[in-house]
């Protein structure tokens, strides 16, 4: 049994992830970025949620009891923390250090494109697509 790999991201027009450590629209209290953070907690719902430290660590406690959250670490092999999940749906959180890794076992990304065109420290790389199993010709 194989286990769905898919990553959830918000992202600025330009592709902008992150500053400083945070979301670089984290604060704004427009419709569209409430929404995205709903639409995050739907689309994880009953799944398997694995991202780094920090991310996982502003997971709010409401959303700990309706999926799986795991912290994944640098030392650990994707292949074998995946295959802790074999029959689930897992989608990969964080930012670039996460998704350069664990991209090549990324069959879906779900991509929401926020109206942010300010500052960022880290950017969304296109070339994640192209590792992920869609791209090698998985289902």
């Amino acid at each position: 049994m194989s286990t769905d790999v898919r990553a959830i991201c918000a992202i600025g027009l330009r592709g902008q992830l992150g500053l400083h450590g945070r979301m670089p629209w984290e604060g704004e209290r427009g419709r569209v970025f409430r929404e995205d953070v709903a639409r995050f907690f739907e689309i994880t719902r009953g799944h398997v949620l694995l991202a780094g430290p920090r991310t996982i660590a502003s997971v709010p406690e409401f959303a700990r009891q309706d999926r799986t959250v795991a912290v994944i670490r640098s030392s650990e092999r994707p292949e074998e923390v995946l295959a802790r999940y074999a029959g689930r749906v897992v989608f990969i959180g964080g930012g670039p250090a996460v998704w350069e890794v664990y991209a090549p076992h990324i069959r879906h990304w779900d991509i929401n494109r926020l109206p942010y065109d300010g500052d960022a420290d880290r950017w969304f790389d296109p070339q994640w697509l192209v590792k992920g199993g869609a791209a090698r010709g998985r289902p």
